[in-house]
């Protein structure tokens, strides 16, 4: 019996995603099993289901301690929104096609999601009202696999949704809870699962149910899977059947955040139900009334990052909600275009919908603000570009995630209790000053040794899959590590380091001691040049002057970016301004002392203050891309031969490099603060969900 309790009390700790951001949560479960840890994606549920209630409440030593902290936070009612009066009066519900709260919850494929998970945290920590409303994709995102010749190979894998943190919303008889989606097809049945994220819960619905019809239930098989039919199909389930999922759940939000176009739909479904209750007129009433909930987060100035659906498409599937609306199919289209659009037969664009139905708009940096007032001016054709009504609120990363809790646990010891909380203000944090550069440089090497690891297993497991034979191990932690970790678009130019092999050479030839570049990233199956960039890099890898000093690793996610982060020595970035809406991964490596080399896009203009990092090339447009990529890879090959490759290898005689340490100080110090998705909450809450 007392085994049975125990094993209770492990599963139902397992199913709250608070424990992935504390210190002591991922130790806890690993020391249950530490292969097992690691076979299942550090997915303490999966572990559970293998391990046995006998096995598991054996091995739960801690688990008192780890109880107690939950419980703690969960019940502390001095959070910092009750302290700011509760300003919002209501309920958020953040609507995002993906989640990247942890690698266990498959719900994510890069910086999108990760932003969306960062945010969720931040909003639990701050005692934030808010659900996160998203989808339950059965294959999740694609894996990669390279293949000898460096190809990017697209590997699907099915998902028991009874081993993951998930859990079925139930109905008044007790079965599972679902609501029905109208398309194209018919009515499609989408049942809703709940995920706890602390003090947040996080919506997901799946349309992999027995009442749908085969192509039915394929619609949340794969995040960004399919053709342009499935991604309606899947944004009419996020928007529509996400407002309608809030309803069945009796929550009625004061907010509705729109991260991104793709659940802009929940802005009709939300009309349709003023309609529908007799409290409107007329569709443009019942959009008066409802538009001031809404906020709409863009997060591209590229454009073939804003959906767009044929017409006939859209008509086909949103038919059935515009009757409802009362709108013929012109009007109807009509939201899907400019203001001005004289094409009947233009894509209906979802960005577009989201400017029509939603009050507040922003960009994620204070340049990408600059850009997407350009880019939508036209939208408020009457008003001088600098008026147009699109603000920023500048991203964040969540630090307790991301910040190495070695590191964290080191400056605790030179700064005040509630450092991270601290304004950038603070004198708190020149504190950091005071860390002993002995203490930091010995945290940081653990941290690259266990980075260097990773990328060794990984390789290794590829090669062996492969049939290579052995992976000749050449990393050295000893070496300059450069990280470049992305999604491979071909703005984000990962080969942009390779662009003149003979001066790259040259530089490293000429080098004072080794260096070592590590690569990570995916192409989206459908993007061929971005597929092309990662042969590129991999078989730059290959080039004798390279072999050893280059790696890409395959298969980038959440447990490999934070290896990354907190391993690397310098964090290189370096898209074709200003194609970087905002960018976070170097956030998250500054927070860890590994200073940005980085174009001045997205964030970055934001964060460089020229005693904490590089800036790669000019704040400035270029003519054309060719012009802008050989003056950015010249003054990246410049920086790193006179500035970043000097610095590093210049030693005292402790053999430690003191003025590179001041510099990964100054990083930490005014990154840290800056970039907290705690402050980027704040900021929504008092620009955008309780404006005035």
């Amino acid at each position: 019996m007392e085994q049975t309790s125990v094993f209770e009390r492990l599963r139902a700790l397992s199913r709250d995603l608070w424990w992935t951001w504390q210190p002591e949560g991922p130790a806890f479960w690993e020391a249950l099993d530490p292969a097992l840890w690691r076979s299942t994606d550090h997915n303490p549920v999966a572990m559970l289901a293998a391990l046995g209630p006998e096995t598991a409440a054996a091995r739960a030593r801690g688990l008192g301690d780890l109880e107690r902290s939950h419980h703690a936070y969960l019940n502390d009612a001095d959070t910092w929104y009750a302290r700011a009066g509760k300003p919002i009066g209501g309920l958020v519900a953040y609507f995002s096609a993906e989640f990247g709260v942890h690698e266990s919850l498959p719900t994510y494929s890069g910086g999108l999601g990760i932003l969306a998970g960062d945010h969720t945290k931040s909003a639990s920590d701050l005692g934030l009202p808010f659900v996160g409303v998203g989808l339950l994709y059965r294959n999740g995102y694609v894996h990669q696999h390279l293949d000898a010749d460096g190809n990017q190979i697209a590997i699907d894998v099915a998902y028991d949704f009874e081993k993951l943190p998930v859990t079925p919303c139930l109905g008044p008889d007790g079965g599972p809870l679902s609501v029905g989606v109208p398309m194209g097809d018919g009515v499609v049945r989408a049942r809703i699962w709940r995920v706890r994220v602390g003090r947040v819960d996080l919506y997901l619905l799946d349309t992999d149910v027995p009442e749908n019809a085969p192509q039915q239930r394929a619609i949340t098989a794969r995040l960004y899977g399919g053709d342009n039919e499935t991604r309606i199909r899947q944004e009419l389930v996020l928007g529509i059947g996400g407002v309608r999922a809030l309803g069945a759940l009796g929550l009625r939000p004061a907010v509705f955040h729109l991260n991104e176009g793709h659940s802009s739909f929940l802005t009709l479904e939300r009309a349709r139900q003023v309609l529908a209750a007799g409290e409107a007129g007329s569709f443009a009433e019942a959009l008066r009334k409802v538009r001031g909930q809404h906020v709409f987060t863009t997060h591209t100035p590229v454009e073939a990052g804003h959906d767009r659906f044929g017409p006939d498409l859209a008509w086909e599937h949103l038919r059935p909600t515009a009757e409802a609306l009362g709108l013929s199919r012109p009007a109807f289209l009509r939201l899907g275009h400019w203001p001005d659009e004289t094409d009947p037969n233009a894509p209906f664009n979802m960005t577009h919908l989201a400017l029509h139905a939603c009050d507040r708009y922003n960009g994620v940096a204070a340049l990408h603000g600059v850009v997407s007032r350009k880019m939508f001016q036209r939208y408020w054709r009457e008003t001088p570009v600098d008026e147009t009504p699109i603000t920023h609120v500048t991203n964040g990363v969540h630090a307790p995630t991301w910040q190495a809790h070695q590191l964290a646990t080191l400056i605790g010891r030179h700064a005040p209790v509630g450092w991270r909380d601290c304004a950038e203000t603070d004198p708190s944090w020149e504190r950091i000053e005071a860390v002993p550069d002995a203490e930091l440089w010995q945290v940081h090497r653990e941290r690259k040794v266990a980075l260097l690891d990773l990328a060794r297993e990984r390789e290794a497991d590829r090669r062996a899959r492969l049939g290579l034979g052995g992976f000749p191990d050449r990393l050295d932690p000893d070496a300059l590590t450069i990280g470049f970790a992305r999604r491979f678009a071909p703005y984000k130019r990962a080969n942009l380091l390779f662009s003149n092999a003979d001066r790259l050479r040259k530089i490293l030839d000429e080098a004072p001691g080794p260096v070592q570049f590590l690569f990570a990233g995916k192409a989206h199956p459908a993007d061929e040049p971005g597929r092309a960039l990662v042969r590129d890099v991999y078989r730059a890898s290959h080039f004798d002057f390279l072999r050893g000093r280059v790696l890409l690793i395959e298969d980038y996610d959440m447990e490999l970016g934070r290896a990354l982060v907190q391993g690397v020595d310098v964090w290189l970035n370096n898209p074709r301004r200003p194609k970087e809406a905002s960018g976070t991964s170097g956030m998250k490596a500054a927070m860890n002392g590994a200073p940005n080399l980085s174009v001045l896009d997205g964030w970055w203009p934001e964060g460089y203050d020229g005693t904490n990092g590089w800036a790669i090339g000019e704040a400035r447009e270029y003519p054309n891309p060719e012009v802008q990529d050989a003056a950015d890879a010249d003054s990246l090959y410049r920086l790193l031969q006179e500035e970043v490759l000097p610095l590093w290898f210049d030693r005292g005689a402790s053999g430690l490099p003191h003025r590179w340490l001041r510099l990964m100080k100054r990083s930490i110090a005014t990154v840290t603060p800056r970039f907290h998705s705690d402050r980027q909450v704040r900021d929504y809450v008092h620009h955008l969900y309780a404006p005035g």
